[in-house]
């Protein structure tokens, strides 16, 4: 029931909403464009759902398409009421054979049909690639900053010389395997030339390392976020002035260009992070006496 539940019912009852009387379509195509509608129909279910707090995923598409055909099943219904010659769903052999004649057929008939076959034909190849191809996820680490309470605000951004200040830096490993990873903490005073699009950097400082292995974890958006790997990181500034605190954060996925990046000079390194080159985080800091 799968397949005729996304790909034929959707369109078969907004079919009978808009044509409900029995003369105004014949049966092989209104049976070809319930599955045409049907497709432009749960496309745009789910665009409306990518909109929505509930997001695609499989419960909520379920219940939105259900909904759909029972509310505009029950508006076909009370449109049959409505009408002198309704039509019903029935199938005549004798009809049928005269439908599917194809030398005796209208041009629109053939037409229908060839987009017909082709829809179906389509759908079973899709549908069998789909469940013969391997699931190909996306590989990637979420790296994220939280504030001192655990939330994604109240980050220590105006701060006292000397003063000791809390951030917690987070990762997840979705990279398919076990990864080796770097966090390079680095206190940075810049400014960027918009005349000659540039980034000077007057000083840097390396303020702490970390060194962490994780295992793969596999997405599941059908379930409620988890942490992986968290860690509470204290620290001050001992120099006032506006400085940007960056977290880089490199991953041994690719042993010789980890190396690469880890060997680089730190203004170069800054400067990846910045074009994006390079994963990272960072913090603008207003130290004052």
């Amino acid at each position: 029931m799968g397949l005729p539940f996304v790909l034929f019912f959707p369109g078969y009852v907004f079919i009978n909403v808009l044509f409900k009387k029995e003369n105004t379509l014949e049966n092989i195509e209104r049976f070809a464009l319930s599955f045409g509608l049907s497709i432009a129909i749960v496309p745009l279910i789910g665009l409306l759902l990518n909109y929505s707090p509930y997001g695609i995923l499989l419960i909520p598409i379920m219940i939105s398409i259900t909904l759909f055909i029972i509310l505009f099943a029950i508006i076909g219904i009370y449109n049959r009421n409505t009408v002198k010659e309704p039509w019903f769903p029935k199938i005549n052999i004798k009809e049928l054979n005269n439908d599917f004649e194809w030398k005796t057929s209208s041009k629109l008939d053939k037409f229908l049909t060839v987009i017909l076959i082709i829809t179906v034909l389509l759908s079973i190849f899709t549908l069998g690639y789909v469940i013969s191809a391997p699931k190909q996820n996306e590989k990637f680490t979420e790296f994220y900053l939280l504030g001192s309470e655990g939330k994604a605000y109240d980050y220590p951004t105006n701060v006292f010389k000397n003063e000791k200040n809390e951030v917690i830096i987070g990762l997840v490993n979705h990279e398919g395997k076990s990864v080796n990873y770097s966090i390079e903490v680095w206190l940075v005073n810049l400014t960027y030339d918009t005349k000659i699009n540039q980034t000077n950097i007057s000083n840097m400082y390396l303020m702490d390392e970390t060194n962490v292995k994780l295992d793969n974890r596999a997405v599941n958006i059908d379930e409620n976020w988890t942490k992986q790997w968290e860690s509470n990181y204290t620290f001050s500034v001992d120099t006032s002035g506006k400085w940007q605190q960056w977290y880089l954060l490199f991953k041994n996925t690719d042993n010789e260009k980890f190396e690469t990046l880890k060997n680089l000079k730190p203004e170069a390194k800054i400067t990846l992070a910045l074009n994006g080159s390079i994963q990272s985080l960072k913090l603008n800091l207003d130290v004052t006496d």
